[in-house]
């Protein structure tokens, strides 16, 4: 059974800063992409960010510059680093990875991590 257990979130000014780490567990043989998403109130989830098994990024448009993601494989660990923040991307923050197990590859996602920008 593969877990994902997130943390970094919290209560944050506008252009303040916060890292979200998500540590990956259980019996995963290879994760080829690791990624955050985010579901702000009546809006559907959207990718914010994602990381490729070669190292390849991709972010929304709407937080280039300002966030950057990372990834420690060995360690089975995705980082999102949120810099600049603000009210608009307040949302509940998940954690994405596709991995391969003894029964094939899948998605997985973690439970969620609150991010609210709020002076």
């Amino acid at each position: 059974q593969v877990q994902l257990v997130e943390s970094g979130g919290g209560l944050v000014q506008p252009g303040g800063s916060l890292r979200l780490s998500c540590v990956a567990s259980g019996s995963i043989s290879v994760i080829y992409a690791m990624g955050w998403y985010r579901q702000a109130p009546g809006k559907q989830r959207e990718l914010v960010a994602s990381i490729s098994i070669g190292g390849i990024t991709n972010y929304v448009d709407s937080v280039k510059g300002r966030f950057t993601i990372s990834r420690d494989s060995a360690e089975k660990t995705v980082y999102l680093q949120m810099a600049s923040l603000k009210p608009e991307d307040t949302a509940v923050y998940y954690c994405n990875i596709r991995a391969h197990t003894v029964r094939g590859t899948s998605d997985f996602w973690g439970q969620g991590t609150q991010v609210t920008v709020s002076s």
